[in-house]
């Protein structure tokens, strides 16, 4: 499900009259699939309260009161009904504790040989009452696929991985701090955005001069010792045939200089001017360095594209693995609902099996072919793929996104850089939706199937618009 922890609260709504055993059952059915899943649970243990469920204000509070002690820790929080639950109770958690994080609801199904007073539980009814609850509240949650589920049903499991992927995405992006490394492109009044409305939704962004980092690489001695590790680190990172030895330690030396500067200003994500001063000024491309950033979740765009990178942060906190910015590039023959994405070689590694270290021939056109080492070269294989974009509708101060699922194909492509092939159902209905509402040709894509986590947590929990390709599903 993922490879990091993560936290999550726990209300296990109770109310009296119901058998207690239902209670119990379920603390032990969470507590072995969290284990499974490398989920810690934090919840008010059967000596605070009865069986350690919530029913009474005064259990209320008592939970709320280990939930703000958690406040830092605690990502998401779980609703567990194994009975009808106390509607006031699960909702008197939340608004005592104002953890402002996903909510998951989960109700216990009934037995249809066991509706007597011994087994019944009646959550499918309780749960709509504890929701309208939540809705009176104003608390956003999130509901299991179907109705009522046993959290050790297959369906629970997924629901359970989109939850957690969406608590990442939700909290990930409050507080994400974004560099941008020089000015946009003249030709690219496409990756304009408004950095205010940013701010206003806890996103900054730091920005830097490209001239600075030219002097200092500049300044940097060839034979520092954290140049020659830098310099380690590509060579280990993708073979380079044919690229001259001067220009992986030009390359090696911008890396140790846009390091230390994300590092002194606590950067999680880059957008650079990735051309035309870099090529003119210090001879080579940026495309490694900023691969080898998004392959280690520090993900970066070329052409300082700020909502791009915003997008790419995003969504590898859905996915649970890296992010590549590509061009929606060139039809595939006459497939309609084929294309190709590209972009001139700055993927992360992990789309890339068969990758190199090269130059980009369409810059070398007009920069010299030798300006422009350290493009990538490679294909991506069939797989899964999620693919989405962020953007500021910035003349009505908001923020707008879409996303969608298709597939990543083996079909023939002869060119260079780095390159797929996607198949995406009704493209041509998603293309009339990006020219007609003014989205970017820049799209995000991940190998994964994560478009309902990414819905979830933008529209829901982030308040940002989000058009879903092909369905309209949540966690």
């Amino acid at each position: 499900m993922q490879k990091t922890a993560t936290t999550l609260g726990v209300i296990i709504g109770n109310r009296d009259f119901f058998p207690d055993q239902l209670i119990t059952e379920a603390r032990a059915d969470l507590t072995a699939l969290f284990e499974k899943y490398n989920i810690r649970l934090i919840w008010v243990s059967p000596e605070e309260t009865k069986l350690g469920g919530v029913e009474t204000h005064a259990e209320a509070r008592l939970c709320a009161d280990l939930f703000r002690r958690h406040r830092d820790d605690i990502q998401g929080v779980l609703v567990c009904l194994p009975n009808f639950g106390d509607e006031k109770g699960v909702a008197d958690v939340l608004k005592l504790t104002k953890l402002n994080v996903p909510v998951l609801v989960q109700a216990y199904p009934d037995d249809l040989g066991q509706l007597g007073v011994e087994r019944r539980r009646d959550a499918f009814c309780g749960k709509i009452s504890v929701c309208n609850n939540l809705v009176q509240s104003g608390i956003k949650f999130s509901l299991t696929t179907k109705h009522v589920t046993h959290p050790s049903s297959e369906d629970f499991k997924k629901d359970l991985a989109r939850f957690v992927g969406a608590c990442r995405v939700v909290n990930g992006m409050r507080g994400v701090r974004l560099g941008a490394v020089g000015a946009r492109p003249g030709a690219f009044n496409t990756v304009r955005y408004s950095e205010k409305i940013l701010e206003r939704h806890g996103i900054s962004v730091t920005t830097v001069d490209l001239s600075e980092f030219i002097a200092q690489v500049a300044q940097i001695n060839d034979n520092e010792d954290v140049v020659g590790l830098k310099l380690d680190a590509i060579k280990a990172y993708a073979p380079a045939p044919g690229v001259p030895a001067e220009k992986l330690l030009q390359m090696a030396k911008l890396g140790v200089v846009l390091e230390r500067w994300m590092e002194a200003n606590a950067i999680d994500a880059t957008a650079i001017q990735c051309w035309t001063s870099v090529q003119q000024n210090l001879g080579c491309n940026v495309c490694t360095l900023m691969s080898m950033m998004s392959e280690s979740f520090l993900p970066s765009a070329c052409e300082v594209d700020v909502l791009g990178v915003l997008t790419m942060y995003a969504m590898q906190l859905a996915a649970n693995s890296p992010a590549a910015i590509v061009d929606w590039n060139n039809n595939y023959g006459d497939d309609e609902d084929k294309c190709t994405l590209f972009h001139c070689g700055n993927w992360a590694k992990s789309f890339l099996p068969d990758i190199t270290i090269a130059n980009a021939p369409i810059l070398g056109s007009t920069l010299g072919v030798e300006n422009t080492y350290g493009a990538l070269e490679g294909r991506t294989p069939a797989g899964p793929l999620t693919y989405g974009r962020l953007s500021t509708a910035d003349c009505e101060g908001r923020i707008r996104a879409y996303v969608g699922e298709g597939e990543l194909t083996d079909d023939p492509l002869d060119t260079f850089g780095t390159r797929a092939v996607a198949h995406v159902p009704r493209l041509q209905e998603l293309l009339q939706h990006v020219c007609r509402e003014g989205f970017e040709h820049h799209v995000v894509m991940t190998g994964s199937h994560s478009g309902g986590v990414l819905k979830e947590a933008f529209e829901n929990y982030l308040g940002w618009e989000t058009y879903e390709h092909g369905k309209n599903t949540g966690c």
